[in-house]
């Protein structure tokens, strides 16, 4: 099994009136580095891309890239919904100095196997740097397939990694089933918390889960106890991460609870999104659970568990 991974795709920080706050998500990395993840994706989803003006990515990206590289990896998402615009951030995030960009498919009108192909053909051999594959089918309405991946991966060099924002796990199994055997070395995350486990049974590489947004010392606990076989610390971090899932399933927008979710954890960002919403976090619920997670004694419990080693000479 290899070495377990948490990435948080972290929240932008805007101002008031939506400029981006530098020093609001420059806390926001401190805050993700103290609790241990991996890496921090930059400008993902929760990042509210979508959102965002060229301008302020760039400007997002000089901000991040010199923050957090060389402490966790640093990784950006690039993809917009034109080949010359993709290929310009991209570019722009990997001579800044990114460990890779990660592109998601052009949404709005539907695309064949074919197009996809076709699309990731025509900007992986523009791109100075590594490339992941963003997958998120429930956005964009189209599956880069693990056939369609393994074909990519025959012809670019720097296609070096994925990520699967999917529900149905039996898909992220077969994309390792088809492509790890010929690329070992090619990474695979699932964007879904809760399935971090299976992916690395599995083997796969780790997660690029939003709940580490709030929550990151649990998410790298949890990666700890993985690679330590520690099966029963283990198995608590996973009711803890199960209980925090029904986040995503709310009518609130991620990012909005996950600002919301920053402040009741003492982290005091500015809780404006670029996107609309007029359906506020349900904080009583969101505070109970953040208590819930009761890390402390989640961690006394397994020190406790474990037993004490013996002195080598």
């Amino acid at each position: 099994m290899k070495k377990a991974e948490y990435l948080t795709p972290v929240v932008t920080i805007f101002d008031r009136v939506g400029n981006i706050d530098q020093r609001g998500n420059e806390m926001v990395y401190d805050f993700l580095i103290k609790g241990g993840v991996d890496g921090i994706v930059v400008m993902g989803s929760t990042g509210e891309f979508f959102a965002m003006s060229m301008e302020q990515k760039k400007r997002l990206i000089d901000i991040a890239v010199p923050y957090i590289k060389g402490r966790v990896k640093c990784m950006i998402g690039t993809g917009c919904m034109s080949v010359r615009d993709t290929v310009e951030l991209s570019n722009y995030a990997c001579d800044a100095g990114a460990d890779a960009v990660m592109i998601v498919c052009p949404f709005y009108f539907p695309l064949s196997d074919e197009d996809i192909e076709a699309y990731y053909d025509t900007i992986l051999p523009q791109i100075r740097g590594n490339v992941f594959i963003y997958n998120y089918p429930g956005a964009t309405g189209d599956d880069v397939t693990p056939e369609i991946t393994l074909r990519l991966l025959h012809k670019h060099k720097n296609l070096v990694g994925y990520k699967d924002t999917i529900e149905l796990f039996s898909h992220t199994r077969k994309l390792i089933e088809v492509t790890k055997e010929e690329y070992p070395d090619f990474i695979i995350y699932s964007g879904y918390d809760e399935n971090l486990v299976h992916i690395m049974l599995s083997g796969g590489n780790g997660c690029i889960g939003g709940l580490s947004n709030f929550a990151p010392k649990l998410c790298s606990e949890w990666c700890r106890a993985i690679n330590e076989k520690n099966w029963e610390y283990m198995f608590d971090c996973q009711e803890k991460i199960n209980g925090l899932m029904y986040i995503y399933s709310s009518k609130t927008p991620f990012p909005q609870i996950a600002k919301k979710a920053l402040n009741l954890q003492g982290v005091p960002v500015s809780e404006y999104c670029m996107h609309f919403s007029q359906r506020p976090p349900t904080v009583k619920k969101l505070q109970a659970f953040i208590d819930g997670i009761d890390l402390e004694n989640l961690m006394k419990k397994n020190t406790k568990a474990q037993p004490a080693k013996k002195e080598t000479k």
